[in-house]
């Protein structure tokens, strides 16, 4: 089996994939979490999301394919690293925008 995922050229990323994965509060989550430190990797199981491991899973995979992080495999465990740059090249002001939003409705 292999350790690696696919993970989308964000050039063919649309607008609309990014903002239907980070519809979710669960992935939403994520997301901001991973913006608080952008170059740090974070295991998948670092997250405290109150999901089944198979709903963990998907989301990890609707992140991915929306090309929002970047996952890789190593041995059991998987780990989840933001896509800041790409996103910030091809999204100016998205995930400061998503990161600000998400901070006020969480007060």
């Amino acid at each position: 089996m292999s350790n690696e995922f696919a993970h989308p050229d964000l050039g063919d990323v649309e607008l609309d994939a990014v903002l239907a994965a980070l519809a979710d509060p669960h992935r939403r989550r994520v997301v901001v979490e991973l913006a608080a430190e952008p170059e740090r990797e974070r295991t998948c199981a670092s997250f405290n999301l109150p999901v089944a491991r198979s709903t963990r899973t998907h989301h990890w995979r609707v992140l991915r394919e929306a090309g929002l992080v970047h996952q890789r495999a190593a041995g059991n465990t998987s780990y989840l690293l933001l896509r800041r740059t790409e996103i910030d090249d091809r999204f100016p002001g998205l995930l400061d925008t998503v990161v600000s939003l998400t901070g006020a409705t969480a007060r």
